[in-house]
Parts: C-alpha cells; structure tokens; sequence
C-alpha cells in the first residue's frame, strides 16, 4: 500500500461500528432552541424587508384551492418569429386550461384580450402587493385594460361558477 492510507491501518478490527451522532448528542427539545435562537439571529442581522414580507403574504391571500390553473401554452418572447423592421412588438401571450383559454396581448397602452369559448367574466389584474385591476370580459370573451401590468402579474378569471387562474409573468 502506498503511505497515503498507513494511518488507516487497523480500521478493519473494529468490532462495533462508530456511533455518529453519538447517542443522545441532541434531542427534540435543544433543536427547538437553537431554530429559535438561529430565527432570532436572522431577525436582527438579515431582517426581511417589509415590502417583501407584504407581497409574501399577499400571494398567500391570492391563493385560491378551488381554481384551476391556466398553464402558459404561447410567449411571444420565446415562441415567435421575430417580425423583419417591427421595433417595439406587442406581447402575446396564451393561456390554457381544460375548459378556458385565453389570449392576452400586452402593449405600452394596456391589455387586450379574449376568452375561449366567448362568454362574459370578471378578470382581475392580479400585480402583487398593489390593488387589482378589474376588467370585464363582454359576451364575446373580449376584455381592455387601460395600464399595462408594471412587474409580475396574473389574471383571476371568474366564468359563472369557475374559477381560472394564470400563471405569474413578468410583463
């Protein structure tokens, strides 16, 4: 054997194995105390910013158990072609579920979009911490909205009994 492993000789005649973490090092009651020490610790020395604190819990509010999720099905940031001497297109973007989809165009002047199958709804600009916008969906499926969503956004779809959801974005 090469000198590397001399100080390993012997290691083969142990007649129990090495015990780690030995028996009784920690228990229940000391893991309490030093999560709660380290959660102390954190507070003072990397505290959570409020307004991100507020945007946790308001996404936690948003959550709605009995909605269905519209997954995003078309970007035009990662799906299109780009368009030959188009400066500033439009994003279009599609959502689907099993019994909605909905197309949503974001420009610097709002939000265009319709519903699949057509039929009136009530649409809510979900944009985190700040208050929705509430859009209404004609019997055509169409919606506008005059403000653009500024960071991460989601539409809440209300379609008679249903409830439809998107995913987050960032416009």
């Amino acid at each position: 054997m090469s000198d590397r492993y001399d100080d390993f000789e012997g290691l083969d005649d142990l007649e129990e194995p090495c015990d780690f973490p030995p028996e009784g090092a920690s228990d229940d009651a000391e893991d309490g105390l030093l999560e709660e020490e380290l959660r102390q610790a954190a507070a003072i020395l990397d505290p959570v910013p409020a307004g991100l604190r507020q945007v946790a819990v308001d996404a936690f509010a948003l959550h709605d158990l009995d909605a269905r999720v519209a997954e995003l099905t078309f970007d035009s940031l990662v799906d299109a072609i780009p368009v030959r001497g188009e400066t500033d297109p439009p994003r279009m973007l599609t959502f689907r579920s099993d019994t909605v989809t909905v197309d949503v165009e974001v420009t610097a002047d709002g939000l265009i979009g319709q519903l699949l199958p057509p039929g009136p709804a009530g649409i809510e600009v979900l944009s985190g911490p700040r208050a929705h916008t509430r859009l209404t969906a004609d019997d055509m499926g169409r919606f506008t909205g005059a403000a653009p969503p500024a960071g991460p956004f989601a539409l809440r779809l209300r379609t008679g009994g249903e409830v439809v959801v998107t995913e987050w974005l960032r416009a």
